[in-house]
């Protein structure tokens, strides 16, 4: 369980990763709510340069061959995070085509699980009865309090850094997994509007249990597309506290604030 919760802190170390060189977060968790399929891409935000070629058109090569780029990928994070534990939650493998293939699926609206199935918080999604209805366990958000406090304390300017070193690596990846002509940073941008539409939700959030999975009644809140619905479960402060720093990022990049969504604050229906 231990090793779980530090490959989704790498996630979310990786996709800051990508957000600075595009211009991302993450939150993949795996609590059982029902997740419609969604499959048309949202439109990418406007405001950020294009990623160009080297000078005189060459393609900056790849240092390393993707099998073997692990090793030049952590070399490339250490130092980003001021706490302890940082370094030994860099150990997975596959670190750039995991999580490339991830963030593809959560710019899309889908769920990242197909890359990431045996992630998981080290404890079970809890609820709690309130008289005839079932509302999530205000509990339940702490287990992503570690996720949010190491996802924060990523120094940016290294972060852009790192990126410079990992981007053709990147690039790489995404054309292996179908895109041999796509911008990579287009995909990035739809990313961070995705994650950055999910509401800062102030109040219990009621659900139903189904016959393996919860839904929420709120249709606000059901509706959300799946990568939305793993970082809502984190919890409002936890959310609050990954979009800060995905702003962050991109305010370091010349993102206008203005082609963001805003924040906005959701008290769920009781029912």
């Amino acid at each position: 369980m231990e090793e779980k919760r530090k490959v989704i802190v790498t996630g979310l170390i990786l996709l800051g990763l990508l957000l600075v060189g595009g211009g991302l977060y993450y939150f993949l968790v795996l609590n059982r709510f029902h997740e419609p399929s969604k499959t048309q891409a949202g439109e990418a935000v406007p405001g950020l340069a294009e990623e160009k070629p080297a000078e005189g058109g060459i393609e900056e090569r790849s240092p390393v061959a993707l099998d073997q780029s692990d090793e030049y990928v952590r070399a490339n994070l250490q130092g980003l995070s001021s706490q302890a534990s940082f370094a030994a939650w860099i150990k997975v493998s596959g670190l750039i085509r995991r999580f490339v293939a991830a963030v593809d699926n959560v710019a899309n609206g889908m769920s990242p699980r197909p890359q990431l199935e045996f992630l998981g918080p080290d404890k079970a999604f809890a609820t709690v009865k309130k008289g005839r209805k079932l509302q999530i366990d205000p509990a339940s958000f702490g287990r992503y309090d570690n996720v949010a406090d190491v996802f924060s304390s990523l120094d940016t300017a290294l972060s852009v850094k790192a990126y410079r070193s990992l981007r053709p690596l990147i690039r790489d990846a995404y054309r292996e997994l179908g895109y041999p002509t796509q911008d990579f940073q287009d995909t990035l941008i739809r990313a961070i509007d995705e994650l950055l539409q999910v509401p800062l939700v102030r109040g219990p959030i009621v659900v139903e249990k189904q016959v393996l999975t919860y839904i929420m009644p709120d249709r606000t809140l059901e509706e959300l597309s799946p990568p939305q619905k793993h970082l809502l479960r984190m919890g409002a402060e936890n959310v609050e506290i990954i979009q800060s720093k995905l702003r962050e990022f991109a305010a370091a990049l010349g993102v206008p604030a203005d082609r963001l969504p805003k924040s906005r604050t959701y008290t769920p229906r009781s029912y």
